[in-house]
């Protein structure tokens, strides 16, 4: 009966927490973020609605791809050579922080030209701001992390924005944890 109440305890916890997570979508969907194969990387994002915490999930073989994120000017140009950030594992999770277009090609010459560059645009989350998982979780963390990827808020920006997440993941917290211990308990 304890272990009943402890399983359901614990799916219960795994239920709050997955509410509080981003949509991650899958660059590519099931064929993946390669040059093989003719996929139409802006048609697929056309076909999306991304939103402010959702998380893009590249994946490919890293013996033949990697993702770069660019400039809109270096986007158009097919220039991975000074990339906002660059990711090599073959699992890559990039989460979305801001609303926006975010810009990402494959750096290996002649991918980016053959298509392999996809363009998101990100909408304005409807929920308040949640803290995301780390990288090791979801995927690698990139190789060159400036602090303005994925358009980082200035310094002072920045500190209330941390401050206003770390209270709203506090809450969170409190929520689930106190629904499963005080649910726990109950029984």
């Amino acid at each position: 009966m304890a272990c009943t109440k402890r399983t359901l305890a614990f799916l219960l916890m795994l239920a709050f927490v997955g509410v509080s997570l981003g949509a991650v979508h899958k660059v590519g969907d099931s064929t993946g973020w390669t040059s093989l194969g003719n996929i139409d990387y802006l048609k697929w994002a056309s076909t999306k609605n991304f939103h402010v915490g959702d998380s893009l999930l590249f994946q490919y073989n890293p013996q033949f791809h990697n993702v770069m994120q660019v400039t809109h000017d270096d986007f158009q140009s097919c220039n991975g050579t000074s990339a906002i950030a660059s990711y090599t594992s073959g699992s890559d999770s990039v989460t979305l922080k801001r609303p926006g277009h975010f810009y990402f090609l494959c750096g290996v010459p002649g991918h980016c030209q053959a298509g392999q560059k996809v363009d998101v645009l990100v909408k304005s989350s409807s929920k308040a701001p949640i803290a995301s998982p780390r990288p090791s979780t979801l995927g690698s963390s990139p190789a060159n992390p400036p602090s303005e990827m994925l358009g980082a808020p200035g310094p002072a920006q920045s500190s209330a924005l941390s401050l206003i997440s770390s209270k709203n993941s506090l809450a969170w917290s409190l929520v689930a944890v106190g629904g499963v211990f005080g649910f726990a308990f109950y029984f």
